[in-house]
């Protein structure tokens, strides 16, 4: 017996042991791609020595003898940290997934061949000066400088992802930067969807109740259009939605989350000390790292600091010494769905509203991993790709003998967005910044601006020209046989909203409704705010000037203002005012909810139990309105929304209607869907997190899912690669952080500020700015996710432009020499 145990504890530490050896040689080969941020470079690419100071947040602060060496040392500093993340974002705009991921992504691969994003980017160099061109060429030699060096040193494939998948990386091309700006312009691009909700729900719902449950923004003029079945030749088949399964790999997003951001700037006599204030946090997707990428470049021109994204040569979004701009998604209507009908005796024509036309064609092949390639034909007509319906829902909508095309703005092949970029990077003032907008494109962006004598705001982007006989002024698809349909060119930039130093000295723009011009001068019918903006302002009303600080702090604020307004609504006849039911019972613990709800100031903060009780309500409350009228389509309304709510609370225009279900013979009230929405809430918690509510807590619901897209859902690695912190705020605070909406972790933040920056210009260097991960891509770097945790404390780093404190903590300084 001795001797037996004596066998089995030695092969137990045998294999201890050579798990422990395992472990060791993977970590040697994985970390062989951490790079040194100390180690010095001979190469081909640049014209005198430059150097790649990197603080001890690890932001490069580059600095070169010309512009040319700059952009190839950011080139080269972006592949060093996010090689991996800037190859993903190369092949899904050109849609090359399935080489890697097989059949899996086809459809996503073949959807982004549709719009043939990659060819549209090559055609796109063309149409950039020449100051661009020589940033595309430099930047891609110093991002193939770094793969060079990977291939020629064995530096661990360049990411530890490659160790998982093909380990063939492409050099790196002008058009690579200028598709990732297109795929931008997709990601943050919610029309498509939008148009396609409101035709079908326009099929199940009258006009009135239509306008209930996709409002506009509230102030906005109505304007009615007839039910989307009307306006067709045959009816559309309707039914259940067709969409393809959502993905991490997917770039196709539903209308809610297709972008957003707050933006806030104060003229110098707002501010205390007498400098313009300005304050940006762009909302996108949560992902493992973040898209954003920090940096500071040192031009002829002088420095330049804030976000870049991996594999696009600029600044985006930062400041320099004498301007500061930041970014809030437009919600222009820069897509409208056109349905082409196809000539029944000749299905490659289509009617172009002056006879038939050919549609333009060519044939693209899918390479597939482990199975045989597929070959697609790629079809145009004047309005725009040719879209499949097993995408958007487009099948449901589309009548028969028809096809549907998408007209955008995105799909440019003179796209010069960039050159903008670059020249809004390197503009001196407000002025020449809202004229360096001029080359903007797509995607539609609202431009705030400081510097040293004032503030502005400038809608950049191409604004379609639309008719005003449009049969559905862009809000459902239109026939493209009527030639009223199709778009007339593009507005005048010096059209698009502009606002210069206005007398209250503040301007701020929540992607709420930016103007009350109606069809077709309006931009937009759907926007991404009807509530934060009000909070903004309650927030600039309580102080005469303002400061860095107080900036900070309503970046920060976690106040839900459509709390404070839905819950007098929703609960006016059930708080509790009379004798305690006995514990363990459903009116007891509802008791007790509205306890807490009617003491609570619709603080959003992670540990408390409120922010998950109101959340699950008005959740629970929309769902039993809308679901007996809309049957499965109601599983698209994801989010509650907070207008649509007040209008049937307050029964505007008779929106009480919806209190009512159907299907039963007694006549609901709004108070008693109020209740039973509220019990079916409370007892889906109780499942979830136990019964005793007063531990409930926000936090623990609303984790920030800062996931990796590729080893994010894979076993044992997840908990590496995934970052999962509590956090507060909400759908509807300033410091936005969107709920999935759908799933059994319905309440996750999955969608918020990827980056916060608030720069102050009387004193430049005190500005500040944070990312959410870090600034590497590489689990193993301690630079993975170091920004993250002060993110979520809501914690920022300097921001400064002086080279002297850059060097003063590096954690590396790298000097690229010529050969």
């Amino acid at each position: 017996m001795i001797t037996a145990f004596r066998w089995l504890t030695r092969i137990l530490i045998a294999l201890l042991a050579l798990a422990a050896l395992v472990l060791l040689i993977t970590y040697f080969f994985l970390s062989r791609s951490l790079p040194d941020y100390s180690e010095n470079f001979t190469l081909d690419g640049v014209s005198a020595d430059v150097e790649i100071v990197r603080n001890n947040a690890n932001v490069p602060h580059i600095f070169g003898s010309t512009d040319a060496d700059v952009y190839f040392a950011l080139g080269f500093a972006h592949a060093q940290d996010r090689l991996w993340q800037m190859t993903m974002l190369r092949r899904t705009a050109q849609g090359r997934l399935s080489e890697m991921f097989g059949e899996r992504t086809l459809k996503i691969d073949e959807l982004l061949r549709r719009y043939d994003l990659y060819t549209l980017a090559s055609q796109s160099i063309a149409a950039q000066d020449d100051d661009t061109r020589i940033a595309l060429d430099a930047y891609a030699r110093g991002v193939n400088a770094w793969i060079g060096e990977v291939n020629l040193k064995a530096r661990g494939r360049g990411a530890p992802e490659f160790f998982f998948f093909t380990n063939e990386i492409a050099a790196w091309q002008p058009a690579d930067s200028l598709a990732l700006i297109k795929l931008m312009a997709l990601q943050l691009s919610g029309h498509l969807d939008a148009e396609v909700l409101r035709a079908r729900t326009s099929m199940l719902l009258s006009e009135d109740r239509l306008r209930d449950i996709l409002p506009d923004a509230p102030g906005a003029a109505l304007t009615a259009l007839p039910d989307y079945a009307s306006l067709m030749p045959s009816p559309p088949p309707g039914g259940f939605p067709t969409r393809v399964a959502a993905d991490p790999l997917s770039p196709f997003v539903a209308s809610v989350f297709a972008g957003a951001s707050n933006a806030w700037a104060a003229a110098p006599e707002r501010s205390a000390a007498g400098g313009a204030l300005l304050a940006n946090d762009p909302h996108l997707a949560f992902t493992a790292p973040t898209l954003w990428y920090l940096a500071r470049l040192d031009f002829l021109s002088g420095g330049v600091i804030g976000a870049t994204i991996p594999g696009i040569p600029t600044v985006l979004i930062g400041r320099s010494a004498a301007l500061g701009w930041g970014l809030t998604s437009a919600y222009l209507d820069d897509q409208d769905v056109v349905m082409e009908r196809v000539n029944p005796d000749n299905t490659e024509e289509y009617d172009s509203g002056a006879g038939w036309k050919a549609f333009e064609t060519r044939r693209s092949i899918i390479t597939i991993k482990d199975r045989d390639p597929v070959t697609i034909t790629l079809r145009w007509s004047d309005a725009g790709p040719i879209l499949p319906g097993s995408h958007y829902d487009l099948a449901t909508v589309t009548p028969a003998g028809h096809v549907a095309a998408l007209s955008w703005t995105a799909l440019s092949p003179a796209d010069t967005s960039l050159t903008a970029a670059i020249r809004l990077m390197k503009s001196k003032s407000v002025a020449q910044a809202i004229e360096a907008g001029r080359l903007y494109i797509a995607p539609a962006q609202n431009l705030m601006l400081a510097d040293k004598d004032g503030i502005g705001f400038q809608l950049i982007g191409a604004v379609p020209n639309r008719n005003p006989a449009h049969t559905t002024q862009g809000r459902m698809p239109s026939l493209g046989d009527k030639l009223q349909n199709r778009w007339n060119g593009i507005q005048p930039y010096d059209q698009n909203l502009r606002v210069l130093d206005p007398t209250s000295g503040l301007i701020g723009n929540t992607n709420n409704n930016t103007t009350d011009a109606a069809f077709p001068n309006n931009i937009s019918f759907t926007w991404g705010d009807t509530h934060r903006i009000q909070r903004w302002l309650t927030l600039m009303k309580t102080r005469e000037v303002h400061t860095r600080e107080s900036f900070i702090e309503a970046q920060l604020d976690t106040v839900s203002p459509i709390a404070r307004s839905v819950l007098p609504l929703i609960g006016a006849e059930l708080w509790f005012t009379g004798t305690p039911s006995p514990d363990g019972t459903p009116e007891r613990l509802r008791e007790r909810a509205l306890t807490l709800l009617a003491e609570w100031t619709g603080e959003m903060n992670e540990h408390l139990p409120e922010p998950l009780i109101y959340a699950a309500w008005v959740r629970a409350v929309q769902d039993r309105l809308i679901r007996d009228e809309l049957g499965p389509l109601a599983d698209s309304f994801t989010h509650a929304d907070p207008v649509f709510i007040e209008r049937v609370f307050r029964d505007t225009d008779g929106a009480a209607k919806w209190c009512d279900v159907i299907q039963s013979a007694a006549i609901e009230t709004c108070p008693d869907i109020a209740r039973v929405a509220l019990d079916q809430a409370l007892l889906t918690l109780s499942e979830r997190y136990g019964g005793n509510l007063e531990t409930w807590r926000w936090g623990d619901a609303h984790q920030a899912t800062h996931d990796h897209p590729v080893l994010g859902s894979v076993p044992v690695l997840r908990y590496f690669v995934n970052l999962r912190q509590s956090t507060s705020g909400g759908d509807s605070t300033l410091m936005r952080g969107l709920t999935r909406g759908f799933g059994p972790d319905p309440y996750e933040n999955v969608h918020g500020a990827g980056y916060r920056g608030v720069y102050d210009f009387a004193d430049p260097d005190s500005s500040v700015f944070i990312s959410a991960t870090g600034q590497s891509g590489h689990p193993l770097s301690r630079h993975y996710d170091d920004l993250g945790v002060l993110w979520r404390r809501g914690e920022y780093i300097p921001m400064s432009l002086d080279p002297g404190l850059a060097r003063a903590a590096a954690v590396g300084i790298t000097k690229i020499s010529p050969k």
